[in-house]
């Protein structure tokens, strides 16, 4: 059971993690802002992004940072509640 569990929290990491790095392509290329693939990806990977950003903004670096940091510390975050996950249960 906690296979299981473990296993539907992994694909649901790997889910988003593919979202984030689809958002962050979208954001290298010139595309419609107005499509529906932007929209569908913004939608889905701006709840997450936006608590980040609002504590990187209130960070001493944050009003000065050019580079938005969000994708990369929410992909390291779902990975740091990968491996609690793991050790929790699969130990």
């Amino acid at each position: 059971m906690n296979i299981l569990i473990f296993n539907s929290f992994e694909a649901l990491i790997r889910i988003i993690d593919w979202i984030i790095l689809i958002r962050v392509l979208l954001s290298w290329i010139p595309i419609d802002r107005n499509s529906v693939l932007v929209k569908i990806v913004y939608s889905l990977s701006e709840p997450l992004l936006y608590p980040i950003r609002q504590i990187l903004r209130k960070s001493p670096l944050g009003d000065g940072m050019m580079i938005d940091f969000s994708p990369i510390i929410l992909i390291l975050i779902l990975q740091a509640i990968q491996t609690i996950l793991y050790n929790i249960l699969i130990g």
